[in-house]
C-alpha cells in the first residue's frame, strides 16, 4: 500500500470520526477535512472545489427549493383534510407516509417521491404535536426500498442492467428487481413502523429562536366571499381545517346582528369571522375556505408580492391607544392590519376596531421594500424572522404540476435528473410560488457545503488506487466462501463502499468483482449483481452515501451518529431478507 493509499484512509477515518463524535458542526467537519486532503496531496490543488459543481450538489439544492414551494402552495394541507382528515397517531402518520414513498419510489425517481411528502411529513408533525424527525429519516430510507422494486427505481439497478447485458447479451427487464425488492420494502416498512424509536427525537437548531417567540396565538378577521368553499357549510366543517388548532369567537352577519359561534351554524357569503388560533392554522383556514382578510385592499404596491411581518408594538410606538381604523392604516401606510396577539386577553371587537397596546404583538402586512422604514416610523419592533404566510399568495397547483413535470421528464428520459430538478427550482422562483427574498432561506446552505466539500474527498480513494487494493483483497476472500456467504460479502461491500463513492460509482467497481466471483466460482452471475444493486442502493448508515439521505439531514434536524441507529439493524434485516430471496429467485 503507498502512502496516498495509506494517507486517503487515514483522511476518511479521522472525518468519520469526528461526524460520529458531533463536537463540530458536518460542514465545518467535511471543510476541514477538504484541506486536510489537499495539504497532504491527496486531492490536487485544482480539484479542491469541484464538489461544488457536482450533479449531487444541484439535485439536494433544487429539491430542497422545490420541495419549499410544494410546502408553501398549500396543496398538501388540502390533500390531508380531503384523504386523511382522521391520522392522527404517529404510528398511523408514519406508516402512511413511508408507504406512499415507497410505492412512488419504485416508479419515479427516489428523490423527487420524496420532496412531495416533505410538507406533508411537517403537517403531521404539527397535528400530532411531534416533531418532524421522526418522519423525515424513515420515509428517506423507505423511498431507498422503494427504488429496489423497478429498474428505474434507482441508478444502480440501470448500471446493473447495463452491465448483465455486456455480460451475457440480455439485459434485466422493468419488473425482474420486483420480486426480491418487494419483500424487502415490505420487511422495511413493517420494520420502520415498528421500531422508528429508535431513532433520537431532533429539532432543528434554526426552529429554536422561533420557538423562543412564544406567540402561540393571534386574531384575525376574515370574510366569507363568492368563491369560498365553506359557503353553505357548518362552522365545525370550517374549523376541520385548523386541526383543532383554531377557534372562531365571533361571527358578524351583518352591520348589527352577532351570530353566537355554534359548530351547526351555517355560514353565508358575506359573513364576517374573527378567529382565533396559531399562526399555521389560520392560514390553513383563510387559504383552503377561501377567505379573504384584506378585502380588496392591495398593500403590494406594484411589482413586489407583499409580505406579512410580525412586530411588537413598542414603548414610544404610534400605534398605543389607536386602531387601525383611526389610524387609517392603510391609506397612510398601505399596510393591512391581519393580525393581534395579546397575551392574557381573548380579542371580541372586529380587527380594525381594537385599541392597540404595548407590548400587542401584530402581523402587518405590506411591501417588503416600504416595509422596515414604516415598522420604524410606527414604532414597532419586528421580531426574529419566521414564515408568517397568513394573506399571502400562493398559486395552488402550480408548484405540485412543475415537480410532476420534473420527475415526468426524468422518467421518459427527457432531461437527467440535475438538469430537471435545476429547472423545476428555477421555475418555483418564476412563477413566484417563492418570493425571491425566501429563495435561499429554504436552501440549507450547511448542507450544500458538506457535500461539496466530501465530494473530492470520497474521490480520493479511487484516486489514488486505494478502490483496487480494496478488490483484490475483497476477490482473494471471496473464493474461500460457500455461494451464501460469496454473495452477503458483496451486499456487505457494495454497502460499505456507497457512502464514499456514489451509488451508480459503486455498482461500476463492485459489480466486476461480482461477475469475476460468479465465474470463479462456476454460479449465474444474476443473483451477484442484484446484490450489488442492493448494497449499492440500501446506504442507511451515513447522510452522505445518497442524496434523499442528505435531504432530510437539515429539516430533520439530524446528527451524522443518528443515521446508524435507526440504519444498522434496517441494514442487517436487507441482508437477512435479501441474501435468501436472491438464491430463491435467482438460482445459482
Amino acid at each position: 500500500m503507498t502512502t496516498d493509499q495509506m494517507m486517503s484512509f487515514a483522511v476518511i477515518a479521522l472525518m468519520m470520526a469526528a461526524f460520529v463524535w458531533g463536537r463540530f458542526r458536518y460542514d465545518l467537519v467535511a471543510c476541514g477535512a477538504l484541506i486536510a486532503a489537499v495539504a497532504i496531496g491527496i486531492v490536487p490543488q485544482a480539484e479542491a472545489f469541484s464538489g461544488f459543481s457536482d450533479d449531487i450538489v444541484i439535485i439536494v439544492g433544487s429539491a430542497l427549493l422545490v420541495s419549499a414551494g410544494v410546502a408553501r402552495s398549500g396543496i398538501m394541507e388540502y390533500a390531508i383534510q380531503r384523504f386523511a382528515p382522521d391520522v392522527s397517531s404517529v404510528r398511523a402518520q408514519l406508516a402512511l407516509l413511508v408507504l406512499i414513498v415507497t410505492i412512488l419510489s419504485a416508479f419515479v425517481k427516489n428523490i423527487g417521491a420524496l420532496a412531495i411528502m416533505i410538507p406533508i411529513a411537517f403537517q403531521f408533525a404539527r397535528r400530532s404535536n411531534t416533531s418532524p424527525s421522526v418522519f423525515l429519516m424513515p420515509m428517506a430510507f423507505g423511498s431507498l426500498l422503494g427504488g429496489l422494486m423497478t429498474l428505474v427505481g434507482t441508478s444502480p439497478n440501470i448500471v446493473v442492467s447495463r452491465v448483465r447485458q455486456e455480460m451475457t447479451g440480455e439485459a434485466f427487464s422493468m419488473f425482474d428487481f420486483t420480486p426480491v425488492g418487494a419483500a424487502l420494502a415490505v420487511s422495511g416498512l413493517v420494520f420502520l413502523v415498528l421500531f422508528y424509536w429508535l431513532l433520537p427525537i431532533r429539532t432543528r437548531a434554526s426552529a429554536s429562536i422561533h420557538e423562543a417567540l412564544d406567540v402561540n396565538n393571534y386574531v384575525t378577521e376574515a370574510r366569507l366571499v363568492a368563491d369560498s368553499t365553506v359557503v353553505g357549510k357548518t362552522l365545525a366543517d370550517l374549523l376541520k381545517l385548523g386541526g383543532s388548532r383554531a377557534v372562531v369567537t365571533s361571527i358578524l352577519r351583518s352591520r348589527a346582528l352577532h351570530v353566537t359561534p355554534f359548530p351547526d351554524v351555517v355560514l353565508r357569503e358575506g359573513d364576517i369571522l374573527l378567529i382565533e388560533g396559531a399562526p399555521e392554522a389560520l392560514d390553513r383556514i383563510v387559504t383552503q375556505a377561501k377567505l379573504s382578510v384584506t378585502g380588496s385592499r392591495d398593500s403590494a404596491g406594484g411589482k413586489h408580492a407583499a409580505t406579512a411581518v410580525e412586530a411588537i408594538i413598542g414603548e414610544n410606538s404610534t400605534l398605543i391607544g389607536g386602531s387601525a381604523q383611526r389610524l387609517a392604516l392603510y391609506d397612510r401606510f398601505n399596510v393591512n392590519l391581519l393580525a393581534v396577539s395579546r397575551k392574557g386577553e381573548r380579542i371580541q371587537e372586529r380587527l380594525g376596531a381594537v385599541i392597540l397596546r404595548l407590548g400587542d404583538v401584530v402581523v402587518l402586512q405590506g411591501n417588503p421594500q416600504t416595509m422596515p422604514d414604516i415598522l420604524r416610523e410606527l414604532g414597532c419592533l419586528p421580531l426574529a424572522e419566521r414564515p408568517i404566510l397568513l394573506g399571502s399568495f400562493r398559486r395552488g397547483i402550480v408548484p405540485l404540476a412543475i415537480l410532476v413535470a420534473a420527475m415526468g421528464a426524468t422518467a421518459l428520459g427527457l432531461l437527467p435528473v440535475p438538469l430537471a430538478f435545476f429547472t423545476a427550482a428555477v421555475a418555483m422562483v418564476l412563477f413566484r410560488v417563492i418570493p425571491l427574498r425566501e429563495v435561499y432561506g429554504a436552501i440549507d446552505g450547511p448542507i450544500l457545503v458538506m457535500l461539496a466539500a466530501l465530494i473530492p474527498v470520497s474521490d480520493s480513494l479511487r484516486r489514488t488506487g486505494a478502490t483496487d487494493i480494496i478488490s483484490a483483497w475483497l476477490a482473494e476472500f471471496a473464493s474461500t466462501l460457500p455461494p451464501a456467504g460469496a454473495l452477503t460479502l458483496i451486499m456487505v461491500v457494495a454497502m460499505a463502499v456507497t457512502p464514499f463513492l456514489n451509488n451508480a460509482a459503486t455498482v461500476l467497481v463492485v459489480a466486476p468483482i461480482a461477475a469475476g466471483f460468479a465465474t470463479t466460482l462456476g454460479f449465474r452471475p444474476e443473483a451477484f449483481l442484484m446484490a450489488v444493486a442492493i448494497g449499492a442502493g440500501c446506504d442507511f448508515l451515513t447522510p452522505i452515501g445518497h442524496q434523499c439521505n442528505t435531504l432530510v439531514m437539515g429539516p430533520g434536524g439530524y446528527k451524522f451518529s443518528d443515521y446508524p441507529r435507526l440504519g444498522l439493524p434496517l441494514s442487517l434485516l436487507v441482508i437477512v431478507v435479501a441474501v435468501p430471496m436472491l438464491m430463491l429467485v435467482w438460482p445459482m
